[in-house]
């Protein structure tokens, strides 16, 4: 059994990480979060102790480190621009981090946070979930396979996410830029780790249309051309989705090809810490290309309705 602590613990993931310790047969031994409605936590450990001052959370764990009865790991659910200084934290305590994503704003980061693995020697893991997706995985089997056929081959994509959320967004961490990274950072971050990783390195990045609620753009991979579309606003979903009394839409399609991966997402956090415990958790490496993609988007003027852009890009009215 593998002691835990987690800072985020009234955050909209936490639950997921929560679930995951418990069903991996851990022990959760303290949380942190300047919130206090974490009363999710009775659900899982409710013996776990509690702070919303990280000075008296630090203490204790510095105490309990002092007593031989150290943390194994730091589980990291808060705003993604404290991400960084949190995997510090963990890894200069001692304990592994695993942390949701993204797993950093931007990708020199990445560089400094080995240097401190290469000093503590710990681990950074981060949550790509969509890597352990069953019907995801087959697709990277099926490509892998017929690019050895044919390596040359380009596949022909068209990613589309659409996730509603309330007025709360814009005015919570996740509205602000410099605070989530934008759209792009805060709910594509998962797509284009997974696009790259099937379909290869990114040759071109385009950005069609950036707006606080969507943003659409084209990437040219080695092996694909991908055009993107995200957004957090209902009025963009589908009408066929609406009558089904549904708020989130997401689609790909490879070379007309829809893939179906709506359901499995239930267990993939546990999935994901089974993989860490062992050993095979992701890393920075495998974090860093997605994060550059994102990081590239942020920082890209969009060039309108020009070139392969995506449908869904002419419902923005401000193009």
């Amino acid at each position: 059994m593998k002691r835990f602590a987690l800072i985020g613990a009234a955050g909209y993931i936490a639950p997921r990480h929560l679930k995951a310790i418990k069903d991996t047969g851990n022990e959760l031994v303290a949380a942190m979060d300047r919130c206090d409605s974490v009363g999710i936590i009775d659900s899982y450990f409710p013996d776990a102790d509690f702070f919303i001052e990280f000075e008296r959370f630090d203490r204790h764990i510095d105490k309990l480190k002092r007593a031989g009865e150290k943390i194994d790991y730091v589980s990291i659910t808060t705003p993604n621009y404290l991400h960084d200084a949190h995997i510090r934290w963990a890894l200069r305590n001692g304990a592994q981090a695993i942390c949701e994503k993204p797993l950093v704003l931007n990708p020199w980061t990445i560089d400094s946070l080995k240097e401190i693995e290469n000093e503590t020697g710990k681990k950074v893991n981060t949550i790509l979930q969509l890597r352990l997706h069953p019907s995801i995985v087959a697709l990277k089997e099926k490509v892998t396979k017929e690019l050895q056929e044919n390596p040359n081959k380009v596949y022909d994509i068209d990613l589309t996410y659409l996730t509603s959320r309330g007025k709360w967004y814009f005015i919570s961490w996740k509205g602000d830029e410099k605070k989530s990274g934008g759209i792009a950072t805060n709910i594509g971050i998962h797509f284009f780790d997974m696009l790259s990783w099937i379909f290869g390195e990114v040759e071109e990045n385009i950005v069609h249309v950036k707006t606080e609620y969507a943003n659409a753009g084209f990437l040219k991979l080695k092996h694909a051309n991908v055009r993107w579309f995200l957004s957090v606003i209902y009025d963009y979903i589908p009408d066929e989705i609406k009558a089904k009394g549904q708020r989130t839409y997401r689609s790909i399609t490879v070379d007309g090809e829809e893939i179906e991966f709506s359901g499995g997402f239930t267990d993939l956090h546990t999935r994901s810490y089974e993989e860490v415990l062992k050993g095979n958790g992701f890393g920075l490496d495998e974090a860093k290309p997605s994060i550059e993609i994102v990081s590239t988007i942020r920082n890209l003027n969009p060039v309108g309705l020009k070139g392969e852009y995506h449908p869904f890009a002419k419902k923005v009215s401000n193009v």
